[in-house]
């Protein structure tokens, strides 16, 4: 089993930023993959950037060159800088690891961009 725990979330002005962590816990060595998901009222959950099992990244197209994921590979931690923030970016942001069986998720970091 792992756990996730996401942090950093908040309210920020548009134009502003913030910082997400994400630490795992837990059958930490398993994990092959981390990611960030996000999903707005109304909308579905959506990627918005993460590591791929072969060490790539993937990021949203939209947020390219905004948001940017970063890690800690040894301490299975997750990093989501975002810049530029836009009332758009508005969601519950989500931590996910995989480690090639199952998926695990946190419970989310509420992330509110006012205009």
């Amino acid at each position: 089993q792992v756990q996730l725990v996401e942090s950093g979330g908040g309210l920020v002005q548009a134009g502003g930023s913030l910082r997400l962590s994400c630490a795992a816990s837990g059958s930490i060595a398993a994990i092959n993959a981390m990611g960030w998901y996000r999903q707005a009222p109304g909308k579905q959950r959506e990627l918005v950037a993460s590591f791929t099992r072969d060490d790539n990244t993937n990021y949203a197209d939209s947020l390219k060159g905004r948001f940017t994921i970063t890690r800690d590979n040894v301490k299975k931690l997750v990093f989501l800088q975002m810049n530029s923030l836009k009332p758009e970016d508005t969601a519950v942001y989500y931590c996910k690891a995989s480690d090639g069986m199952f998926d695990y998720w946190g419970q989310g970091t509420q992330v509110t961009v006012s205009s």
